[in-house]
């Protein structure tokens, strides 16, 4: 979102969408090349909606929403679907020698005249958001891309080589294709499902999956064929799970892709799981830890020694807070070595280390190595069995601060967990410093944000845990969001520090139900009481907290 008057930051002043402090804070951290509008969306001041509505103020240039925007399909042709992303641009209709088209920066006047010269028509400009004009695009420009090439691939039923690798066969567009719509909508997860008569692609998005489109059954063979070849698998073994990784450039970004098969009855089901670089190294300050939680994290991590553990299903961010655990200890007087399973993200000035069973290299053995090379800081990615565990403990009590994500439900249930694995009470007691526990949210859309009265029962669950509620804040849905009401996600969070009192509780194997007291009586804030905290802020919804967190 580009702008060109210097005025945009006091204006957004003016009308209190930032504050001065915020502005100063985005004028420090402009790059040369960047423009103002974009830092604020990227801090997450205001959304690229609010910022539209204020350019259109400032610039008196009409502002226009694509979703459901009735396309003249012709006009098309006067503007080729590269230079339509690369310039983020889309033409909207014709009047007379007017070409009328909805750009994402309106003040680039380069691609105007480009644009003016190339078509020979007068060129007439809105503003539209850049997710609306790369969804439109994609939705648009694609509709009968590759499609028409779909009989034709039913003839040559062999998968030939060519087809699969050449960048303008129909099966490589359509592949692209795929993936540049995940990308525009933020998905975290494709699924190609085969089913009897035909093929899903599924997309998660917020966490939450839906059915994107259904493709011939004819064309399975060699789409998955081709998604094999962009992650040097063996395409000719079908029988066995196999597991890759894609690096490639759709729409002039980097994606960086984990693919993994699997054989079912209808023949391959393949997850590509799209690991995004700039969401996960995280500011521990952008973690969404409320400020109880947020003193209490950095206090368990700044320790020199113990076990700090993150607990959730998959999937429910607790790599991304490992990271920026690491990335907030990361300086050249300590030594941080991980062993993972597998190593997601490359860190600057962390010497990491993959799991590879097959020769031997599992969690344990590579812990016991790890523990030789004079670490400070070791990072876990799960412990699954005793053995790691032991080792874990073993580490922790010879002076090492050991980070490590474990499989269970809440915090406490963690206690249990570690018991069952046949690790010895006072072991327990005195390894682990704290146990974080977090689910993922979907975060209400701030472009259709309103506010609704409490139903009777939303009154009563707040009750419960001693809270009242005057208004609930919801999304009416709008283009921004998919019409869903919800956009982008957070996580809610349950610190438990570890206490004396706590300690004696496990070493007498006295009742689960006491731990539970302690941690009351210290004021831990549960998984349930931060949710519920940020509905009362208006950030998420009950629906949502209840569908990640228990209420006793």
């Amino acid at each position: 979102m580009k702008t060109v008057k210097k005025r945009l930051g006091d204006l957004l002043v003016e009308t209190e969408m930032i504050t001065e402090q915020q502005l100063q804070i985005a004028l420090k951290e402009k790059g040369p090349n960047q423009k103002l509008g974009e830092v604020f969306i990227e801090r997450g001041y205001i959304t690229e909606q609010q910022l539209i509505e204020v350019l259109e103020f400032q610039l008196g240039i009409p502002h226009v929403s694509l979703f459901r925007y009735p396309f003249d399909p012709k006009l098309f042709s006067l503007i080729s679907k590269e230079a339509a992303k690369r310039n983020l641009i889309i033409p909207l209709r014709k009047d007379a020698d007017k070409l009328f088209v909805a750009m994402a920066d309106p003040m680039d006047f380069y691609v105007i005249e480009d644009l003016r010269l190339a078509t020979g028509f007068q060129i007439e400009t809105a503003i539209a958001t850049k997710d609306d004009i790369l969804r439109s695009i994609n939705k648009y420009y694609n509709s009968e891309d590759g499609f028409e090439y779909i009989d034709e691939l039913a003839e040559n039923e062999p998968v030939q080589q060519e087809t699969i690798t050449d960048q303008d066969s129909p099966i490589v567009r359509i592949v692209n294709q795929i993936l540049s719509n995940a990308i525009v909508q933020k998905a975290s997860d494709i699924h190609i499902d085969p089913q009897e008569t035909k093929i899903t692609v599924r997309y998660r998005v917020d966490g939450i999956l839906r059915t994107e489109r259904s493709l011939p059954k004819n064309m399975q063979s060699m789409l998955i064929a081709r998604l094999k070849i962009m992650a040097n698998l063996d395409i000719t073994e079908h029988r066995i799970p196999q597991d890759g990784r894609i690096k490639t450039t759709i729409d002039f970004r980097h994606v960086d892709l984990r693919v993994a098969t699997l054989p079912t009855v209808f023949g391959e089901k393949i997850v590509l799981r799209i690991l995004d670089l700039a969401s996960s190294l995280n500011d521990i300050s952008q973690l969404g830890l409320n400020k109880v939680h947020l003193q209490r994290f950095k206090q368990l991590i700044e320790k020199p020694t113990g076990i700090v553990l993150i607990t959730g299903p998959t999937g429910s961010g607790k790599s991304s807070t490992l990271y920026a655990a690491l990335n907030h200890l990361n300086n050249e007087e300590v030594n941080i070595i991980t062993i993972e399973d597998p190593v997601e993200y490359q860190l600057e000035g962390i010497n990491q280390i993959q799991v590879n069973p097959n020769v031997g290299m599992t969690f344990a053995a590579g812990l016991r190595s790890i523990l030789r090379q004079d670490p400070n800081i070791i990072m876990v990615g799960e412990i699954r069995d005793r053995e790691t565990v032991e080792v874990a403990v073993r580490a922790s009590l010879t002076g090492h601060l050991v980070l490590s994500t474990i499989h269970t439900n809440d915090s406490l249930s963690t206690i249990t967990r570690l018991l069952d694995m046949g690790v010895e009470p006072f072991l327990v007691a005195s390894s682990i410093s704290g146990i974080i526990a977090q689910r993922l949210v979907r975060r209400v859309c701030r472009d259709c944000a309103s506010e609704h009265p409490p139903t009777k029962r939303e009154i009563e669950i707040f009750a419960k845990r001693n809270m009242t509620i005057d208004k609930i804040i919801r999304g009416r849905g709008c283009s921004s969001c998919n019409m869903t009401g919800y956009r982008g996600r957070m996580a809610i969070h349950e610190v438990l520090m570890f206490n004396d009192e706590m300690k004696q509780v496990i070493m007498n194997n006295e009742p689960f139900s006491n731990l539970r007291k302690i941690a009351i009586k210290h004021k831990t804030i549960f998984l349930i009481d931060d949710g519920l905290l940020k509905v009362k802020q208006g950030l998420t919804t009950t629906e949502e907290i209840l569908r990640v967190a228990v209420t006793e």
